[in-house]
């Protein structure tokens, strides 16, 4: 027999719900009641009803599920649909530690289960049932009906939902398999089976090609420098990181990987991936003839959010996506989205936009089931957030962590030498800081960063450029925080 308690819970956040209009100038969602029925308040599911479903389970996945616990509404309630093996887990350490060789501490499950990374407790498959949640591993969802409210997965299971919440993040962009992508020896990196297959083929490569000159190819061919392999990173445009570095910057950190003996090959592009006599990947071959010879090759030339089979919530055709309104509701009552899946308002900058990142995923993650168990309306107002750290293995010649706050918009002005710090300072026309990078801070310096981003202080240009180091460029804006100049 269903919970009658549970039942009246769900349909009493049914009834507070309505009425509340959007936040962050999206577009209105349909003020209609909730449909409400009977589920199952008991650990051991015993018929189709689950009053929340996760489905996707990533970091925001795992996030999510401990702000449920948080409220007391996990317990016999709550259930997460995952096409991984594992509990959710600190993505980001797939393309640092987890890549180091195993004579230098490599990262490993269950050292990075969700949510060490935001200093909370490790959610182990333990922990998912010591709270009653529960976990379908290795069953994504492949159907999916609004108007019944059900899911069906791979194994032929049926869900009925209440609440669902969209986490399934997004897939790494391939190669064509006519061009070689999927050779034995060429890797993309979304999860751990990604991450030991990488691992194995490092355990015996010789020559390494990275292809792409984003976050994936720079952390990768930093770990592949860990292995002291002969690494090339190959990408088409005129620096590493085009699309939040300048060029000057760029130049900085290039200098770096090229002392670690990492050889660029820019503004090029891949005709195609030839195999040796094994099989294998032997070499890539480029737009112009030119042929670099490699037994393993990683692919980091993007990602797609992963929408499939949830078209029909409503997808955003320019950033991809599904679309939500500022507390992560679709257009489809009882339909939520979070993570890199989700295409939502950012409020500072008056924009939709998806953001692919660790801290997105956990802050979606809290926003949105608070927003479905409480009767919060305060609007997500993210602050967007970049970092990187590389080159942290043992033995390394120098170890670098860089992060960045705001909008990559506006003059730049430079300040330090890249030894050991650099800082940009991204100021619009009106002499308002927009954004800010720094390599190499202390805590206090970098605690300064998303201050600066989020008041967006006047300061006086010519003062920051004729800072003779980081430590003054970084008091010069301090300074224009403390005088009330802030918006």
């Amino acid at each position: 027999m269903a919970s009658t308690a549970a039942a009246q819970s769900y349909c009493s956040w049914a009834v507070r719900q309505r009425g509340l209009g959007l936040c962050g100038g999206a577009r209105a969602v349909p003020m209609t009641p909730r449909r409400c029925f009977s589920v199952s308040a008991a650990a051991g599911f015993d018929n189709q009803n689950r009053e929340y479903v996760i489905v996707g389970g990533g970091n925001a996945a795992g996030y999510a599920a401990r702000t449920f616990v948080e409220h007391g509404m996990a317990d016999g309630r709550l259930c997460i649909v995952s096409k991984e093996a594992h509990p959710s887990y600190e993505r980001p350490a797939l393309t640092k530690g987890y890549l180091f060789p195993p004579d230098k501490k490599p990262a490993r499950l269950p050292g990075f289960h969700t949510c060490v990374g935001s200093g909370g407790q490790r959610q182990t498959a333990e922990w998912y049932k010591e709270n009653g949640i529960e976990v379908l591993y290795e069953d994504p969802v492949v159907a999916f009906d609004g108007k019944t409210q059900t899911l069906k997965t791979s194994s032929g299971k049926i869900l009925k939902y209440g609440s669902l919440i969209i986490s399934t993040g997004c897939e790494a962009s391939r190669l064509p398999a006519k061009i070689g992508g999927n050779l034995p020896g060429v890797h993309y990196i979304r999860d751990v089976a990604d991450a030991d297959s990488l691992v194995s083929s490092l355990g015996r490569a010789k020559k390494v090609v990275v292809i792409g000159g984003g976050y994936i190819g720079m952390e990768v061919a930093a770990a592949a420098c860990g292995w002291n392999l002969d690494t090339t990173i190959i990408f088409p445009e005129d620096h590493i990181m085009p699309r939040l570095f300048t060029p000057s910057l760029a130049k900085k950190y290039e200098e770096l990987y090229q002392q670690n003996g990492v050889k660029f090959i820019k503004g090029a592009l891949i005709e195609n991936l030839k195999a040796g006599s094994d099989g294998r990947v032997s070499s890539a071959v480029l737009k112009d003839g030119s042929v670099v010879e490699a037994d393993t090759v990683i692919v980091g030339i993007g990602a797609r959010p992963v929408i499939g089979p949830f078209e029909a919530v409503g997808v955003n055709t320019k950033v991809g996506g599904i679309e939500v309104d500022s507390l992560f509701r679709s257009i489809i009552p009882g339909i939520f989205a979070i993570g890199d899946v989700a295409a939502f308002p950012l409020k500072m900058y008056d924009r939709i936009t998806r953001v692919e990142h660790v801290d997105h995923a956990r802050k979606s993650a809290h926003h949105c089931v608070e927003a479905l168990l409480t009767s919060q309306t305060k609007p997500y107002d993210y602050l967007p957030y970049f970092y990187s750290r590389v080159f942290e293995y043992e033995g390394s010649s120098r170890k670098i962590w860089w992060q960045f706050y705001g909008d990559n918009v506006g003059e730049t002005i430079e300040v330090g030498r890249f030894d050991p710090k650099i800082a940009t300072f991204w100021i619009d026309s009106d002499s308002r800081v927009k954004g800010v990078f720094l390599e190499s801070g202390s805590s206090e310096e970098f605690s300064l960063l998303p201050q600066l981003a989020k008041s967006q202080p006047v300061v006086d240009k010519a003062k920051l450029k004729s800072a003779t180091s980081v430590k003054d460029a970084l008091e010069i804006a301090r300074s224009s925080l403390q005088s009330g100049a802030a918006v």
